[in-house]
């Protein structure tokens, strides 16, 4: 039986299914057997969403258009394109938003062991995931609080002990509101035990060359209380570190992974 559940969510962009598999094998490596045995892992893939759409677009406007920058153009229109199609709507034709967190829903409810509903779980989330979860949890908050959901402590993420951001871009989404008006998820779940609670986090990962991944504490003073802390790593190669490219490559940096399994190790 598993001591612990770790969801893994992607963020803007491209991806293929399996994508986390490297982070996975990278932190179970640095787990160890004895750790590896008590964790369960799962994957919230979502891209295919709006994948094709996107690749739809693209190559229309190819044929109809002199373009240049083609890989750059298809990057652009697959991370920004998936912000501004996440949002929350009253449009009944619009339903990205709902359709990526039943993505989520199906994932932490495959994870939900019934013989141990209050199994701790860590969130990863890259870039435009960590807001997607931020949203996710706060909506689950909200159903919670008003007694609409019937679901597990698991499922009603109330067995939150971690939740790992990395290169995470929230404040581009918060600017619609004042500050005093900004209000993060309530942190840690309220299901775990004094001891575990003590030991939850929420860290943020971002490169400073990143200029998709942020800080999270200065959004406001509630931000800067929810956060245990703001994290700059350099990640990448040579050819990637020291630019905006160091997006994507967090999910396997040794500044990354070695403190994620450090933490992982500390709630088991």
């Amino acid at each position: 039986m598993a001591r612990l559940a770790i969801a893994v969510i992607h963020g803007m962009g491209s991806q293929d299914r399996k994508y986390s598999r490297p982070l996975r094998d990278e932190i179970n490596d640095r787990l160890g057997a004895a750790g590896v045995s008590q964790v369960q892992w799962g994957e919230i893939f979502w891209a295919d969403v709006l994948k094709k759409r996107q690749k739809d677009y693209i190559n229309q406007a190819k044929n109809s258009t002199d373009f240049d920058f083609i890989s750059l153009r298809s990057f652009m229109v697959g991370s920004f394109g998936d912000a501004s199609a996440y949002r929350k709507t009253k449009d009944k034709k619009d339903s990205t938003y709902q359709k990526i967190h039943q993505r989520v829903s199906k994932c932490v409810a495959n994870l939900d062991d019934p013989a141990n509903p209050d199994t701790p779980l860590i969130v990863l989330a890259h870039s435009l995931g960590g807001h997607i979860m931020s949203n996710y949890i706060y909506d689950m908050q909200k159903k919670t609080a008003s007694g609409a959901t019937g679901l597990s402590n698991f499922q009603r993420m109330e067995t939150l002990a971690g939740f790992i951001t990395f290169g995470c871009n929230i404040p581009f989404f918060v600017f619609a509101y004042a500050k005093k008006d900004i209000k993060p998820i309530r942190f840690p779940g309220l299901a775990l035990p004094p001891a575990l609670s003590k030991k939850a986090k929420w860290l943020n990962f971002f490169d400073p060359d990143d200029v998709l991944g942020y800080p999270l504490k200065p959004i406001n003073q509630a931000y800067n209380k929810v956060i245990d802390r703001d994290i700059p790593i350099n990640v990448g190669g040579i050819l990637t570190s020291w630019n905006p490219m160091s997006h994507q490559k967090y999910w396997t940096d040794n500044d990354f992974t070695k403190p994620v399994a450090r933490f992982i190790k500390t709630l088991l």
